[in-house]
C-alpha cells in the first residue's frame, strides 16, 4: 500500500500519487476538495497513481461533481487503464472526463 498525495504542481497542476483506494481514500481526502478551485482550469494527472479500485473512480467522481458546482473545467490525464476500465464497467466511459485523454 502507497499512501495517496496531491502534489500541487503549480498553474493549476495536480500530481495524484500512490494508491487510489478504500484503504488510503479517508474521510479527510474526500473533504479536501479545496485544491478544485484553486485555479480557473485544473488538470490532474493519475500517471503516478499506482494501484486503484472502485474507490478510485468514487474519489474521481466526486471531484467531478464538485468542480461543477464551482464552475471549474477539470480534466484528467493519464488515466490508469484499470480507472478506465472501472469507468467503462460503470458506462462513465463516454463522458469528456473519460474520453478526452491528454498523454502530455
Amino acid at each position: 500500500m502507497t499512501n495517496l498525495q496531491i502534489l500541487d504542481e503549480g498553474a493549476g497542476h495536480f500530481t495524484v500519487e500512490g494508491d487510489l483506494t478504500f484503504i488510503t481514500i479517508g474521510k479527510d481526502t474526500v473533504k479536501s476538495l479545496a485544491f478544485l478551485t484553486s485555479a480557473k482550469e485544473i488538470t490532474v494527472d493519475l500517471s503516478r497513481v499506482s494501484n486503484t479500485d472502485s474507490a478510485g473512480l468514487a474519489l474521481m467522481i466526486e471531484w467531478i461533481r464538485y468542480a461543477r458546482s464551482k464552475r471549474t473545467p477539470l480534466r484528467f490525464k493519464k488515466i490508469p487503464k484499470q480507472l478506465l476500465n472501472l469507468a467503462k464497467l460503470s458506462g462513465l466511459d463516454n463522458t469528456s472526463y473519460f474520453t478526452a485523454q491528454s498523454d502530455d
